[in-house]
């Protein structure tokens, strides 16, 4: 039995909506539930889902159209039905006669059905191109290949500066980043905190909890952890509908400096952005089969709590992960072939963090080559001795490296070295159409980093002239407390400059870190003599990755000691640690 599809009225003053993408092309299949067409209104974005099973016989409207509320948009029905007659008689049951007499007269003169390529992968709105017209004209003006955060970042921006333009993913819009990085990471270090402050809760005045049998539930923190991924990458959808950005699913192969295979499809483009990211790293050890040996992937999604798990890396994800184990009731010792964990901390912090780590029963073994995992054990060389660290499971944390699938640089011409894509400031490979952004070209692995190449990379195609200024960039550790720095570390910064000013101050001296129940860390600013200029911020404590947003403004407009100590900052707020820490670069801290 035909189904009439019509232009839903989703408010109560909605006069019409806007078509945005059919998610079918006539002729397909489509069961109940699954989503027909998305529609946008001045509202809002939303999916609309079959009532019932059938088949995409007609689509009246083409993608981008804006229509009357009521007005038929599609019919589903059976494979053998007239279909002729289901036009007019769509037309017939909403009263309009005349109209479905005008528009099956021919065929053709009914408005135009959208014609979708094979899958909803392919980029629907794509225009047909005229082979003796236009010889040269192609598909896109960019086609991006990766949607993480450098990826779907620089195809919204090549939109919104005027380029049709598509993004490749082979797997889920929002990258590692969203789907198996940062978010992820951070909801389920968000539910070991929630737990921490369940436990320390009766030092605030809260009585009559029973605090013996606390702990986490695993299932109910990975359906949550599930839950916040599917938001943030369906917000990307929403995104690329907002900005005419054409999604496309498939692994991009890229044929030639303006074409790029997707399952068999050829796509061109004037221009090509890499983003294709990076992937994990393994240690070349031998194995023993009988140990389970994680990655971050398997890591994140742990649905039971381990009794005891060895961590190869002291890195960035070693220790948040080493914090989340230990914090949730894991026995956790940490492995790290340097001497220190977190390499690229200032010193100083570096040794406050591993004494908090230390204090929660975490085993850290700093200057230590691993050389076996057998099948109950990490095996080391430390000292010149042999050691091994006892284990049920063992963590691969040791870090991650471009990820170069389906680009044969040496064919395309594309210059690499240590396995990343080479890029000047302006996000150009040496192929002059083609440029790399995010983890592929291997300067800064970080989120908002990639998210920021993105950008410039799209203004510079685009024509206009912007730099990636890799000196100032903040980067964040979310154990609690947080640790968060930018630009030089105090012996970089001695190096480079010489006689450098410092300024500390503890947290102990902050009243809002007091009221907080937490005062533990401290902030660490440099300065350069000459002009007192910032050249690097350290701080471990209570919000230290909001805190660090300060000192990224600051640099960037290139603010001295003296600047940003007369700033008044409100009280009683964290930020006075600020003001308290340049005070003492330039003179002496008020509160210490």
């Amino acid at each position: 039995m035909a189904e009439v599809i019509i232009m839903p009225k989703l408010g109560f003053n909605m006069d019409e909506g806007k078509l945005v993408k059919w998610y079918k092309k006539e002729g397909d299949r489509i069961g109940k539930g699954e989503a027909l067409f998305s529609i946008e209104t001045d509202k809002t974005s939303i999916d609309i889902e079959a009532t019932g099973d059938g088949v995409v016989r007609k689509l009246f409207i083409r993608e981008g159209e804006a229509v009357p509320v009521t007005l038929p948009i599609a019919i589903i029905g059976d494979a053998g039905e007239d279909i002729e007659a289901l036009v007019r008689d769509a037309f017939g049951k909403l009263g309009k006669e005349e109209s479905a007499s005008e528009s099956t007269q021919d065929t053709t003169a009914a408005p135009a059905p959208v014609q979708p390529a094979a899958s909803s992968a392919a980029p629907a709105l794509a225009p047909a191109q005229d082979a003796t017209s236009a010889p040269d004209a192609k598909d896109f003006d960019v086609i991006v290949i990766g949607g993480g955060p450098g990826g779907y970042v620089a195809a919204i921006k090549a939109a919104q500066l005027g380029k049709r333009t598509a993004v490749i993913e082979k797997d889920q819009f929002g990258g590692v980043c969203m789907n198996r990085g940062c978010i992820p990471t951070k909801t389920l270090l968000r539910s070991a905190e929630s737990l921490k402050e369940i436990k320390e809760s009766e030092k605030f005045g809260v009585v009559g909890l029973d605090l013996t049998n606390l702990q986490l539930d695993m299932t109910k923190v990975q359906k949550r952890k599930a839950g916040i991924v599917g938001q943030l990458v369906g917000g990307i959808n929403g995104l690329f509908r907002k900005n005419g950005v054409t999604p496309i699913s498939g692994e991009g192969i890229i044929k030639d400096k303006n074409t790029v295979s997707v399952e068999g499809n050829e796509y061109t483009a004037e221009y090509l952005v890499i983003a294709t990211g990076s992937r994990i790293k393994s240690l070349p050890v031998p194995i023993d089969n009988g140990m389970e040996v994680l990655t971050s992937n398997e890591a994140l999604d742990v649905a039971e709590i381990p009794e005891d798990i060895t961590i190869i890396g002291g890195g960035v994800i070693g220790v948040e992960f080493a914090y989340f184990f230990a914090s949730i009731g894991t026995k956790v010792t940490v492995v790290e072939f340097l001497d220190r964990i977190l390499p690229m901390v200032d010193e100083e912090i570096t040794k406050q963090i591993t004494s908090m780590l230390e204090q929660m029963g975490v085993e850290v073994y700093t200057s230590a080559r691993v050389t076996e995992i057998s099948k109950d054990a990490v095996i080391f060389e430390k000292d010149g001795k042999v050691e091994q660290a006892a284990a049920s499971k063992v963590l691969m944390a040791v870090g991650r490296g471009p990820d170069l699938g389906g680009i044969d640089c040496e064919t395309l011409g594309i210059r690499t070295e240590r396995g990343a894509i080479v890029t000047d400031a302006a996000m150009r490979t040496s192929v002059e159409n083609i440029y790399a952004v995010g983890d592929v070209n291997g300067k800064a692995m970080l989120a908002h980093t990639a998210s920021a190449e993105g950008i410039v990379a799209a203004e510079n195609l685009c024509g206009h002239h912007k730099a990636m200024d890799y000196d100032r960039i903040p980067s964040a550790i979310y154990i609690q407390p947080e640790v968060a720095c930018i630009g030089l570390t105090e012996a970089q910064a001695r190096e480079k400059y010489g006689d450098v000013k410092i300024g500390r101050f503890p947290l102990v001296g902050n009243g809002k870190a007091k009221v907080a129940g937490d005062d533990r860390g401290m902030i660490k600013v440099i300065t350069e003599p000459k002009y007192q200029e910032i050249v690097g911020v350290h701080i471990f404590g209570l919000h230290a990755t909001d805190l660090i947003a300060e000192a990224a403004v600051a640099m960037n407009l290139e603010a001295t000691a003296e600047e940003v100590a007369m700033s008044i900052h409100p009280h009683p707020t964290l930020s006075e640690i600020y003001h308290e820490a340049f005070h003492a670069a330039i003179d002496k801290a008020i509160h210490i």
